[in-house]
């Protein structure tokens, strides 16, 4: 991948196009988690390693916090900071939010 490919969506676009971030089992690894990211249509949008992102939470501030509810809650939020723009680019348009 290039660098553009790498680069990401800013947060507050993010916020209006993810419906929803679902902890689901991988599809051809047995006993790995991906967390999968859905848009408000309810299409996927991308995916993330659970793993990844537990490992990013542990090493920021505050680290994994021990209450489940917030656990997900800040998953969600790196994953926000992250989704990648070629994964959104469809859903950025048809919002008129990216040029055609």
């Amino acid at each position: 991948m290039n660098a553009e490919d790498m680069q990401c969506i800013p947060y507050e676009v993010a916020k209006k196009l993810v419906g929803a971030v679902m902890e689901e089992e991988h599809l051809h690894e047995a006993n790995r988690r991906v967390l999968t990211v859905y848009g408000t249509n309810d299409q996927e949008i991308c995916w993330f390693d659970a793993e990844d992102i537990s490992a990013e939470m542990a090493a920021s501030e505050g680290g994994i916090p021990k209450n489940e509810d917030d656990m997900k809650a800040k998953a969600v939020e790196l994953i926000l900071h992250q989704i990648p723009k070629w994964a959104v680019e469809d859903l950025l348009r048809k919002m008129g939010l990216e040029k055609k």
